[in-house]
């Protein structure tokens, strides 16, 4: 699972409930990059959505202690149930809010963030994936300015982790072995 995320430089993501400075770059790097995926997102993260209806294009989820139906999303109740959905897509990304990326961030292992590079007042924050140990820098893939505020689209990695019984496991992990099965 993969989740996308626009930071201000302190890592702040939000305010009442919305994007306090919104980039078009970044808008249309998020359309491009969660194009034909599952999107799993908190209810109030819908009541931002443009007429809170579902993205064009996605298969939406809904992850909401509520017990409520929501038109045209697919509701989930726990991280584990939007977790297990989340196998059924070939491509599944998590697009917030913030309490629905610290629920999912386990369960992610890549993080698309862009950065803007500015601070403005957020009530709401993203960890700062810079100060984890068990999530690296990958790749800057591309940087610009809109407005007179810098931004960069970045790819975040989570490391490779041995699990309870010894196994490896992340992202890496699977690149390693596709290799190793293709040289055999």
């Amino acid at each position: 699972m993969e989740l996308i995320v626009a930071v201000y430089d302190d890592w702040g993501i939000g305010c009442c409930g919305t994007q306090p400075i919104a980039l078009s770059a970044d808008r249309k790097f998020f359309r491009e990059t969660t194009r034909g995926a599952m999107v799993i997102a908190g209810r109030k993260t819908i009541g931002d959505f443009p007429g809170q209806k579902p993205l064009p294009g996605r298969v939406n989820v809904a992850l909401t202690r509520q017990n409520i139906e929501i038109p045209g999303f697919i509701v989930c109740h726990s991280p584990e149930e939007a977790a297990e959905l989340a196998k059924s897509a070939e491509r599944c990304f998590v697009i917030g809010g913030g309490s629905v990326y610290k629920q999912m961030l386990d369960y992610c292992d890549k993080a698309y963030v862009t950065k803007v590079h500015c601070v403005t007042p957020c009530d709401t924050y993203f960890p700062n994936l810079d100060e984890m140990d068990d999530w690296y820098l990958a790749e800057t893939l591309m940087s610009g300015e809109e407005n007179g505020i810098a931004y960069e689209m970045l790819l975040y990695i989570k490391k490779i982790r041995e699990t309870p019984d010894g196994r490896a496991s992340g992202v890496l992990c699977i690149i390693r072995c596709s290799s190793a099965t293709a040289r055999a």
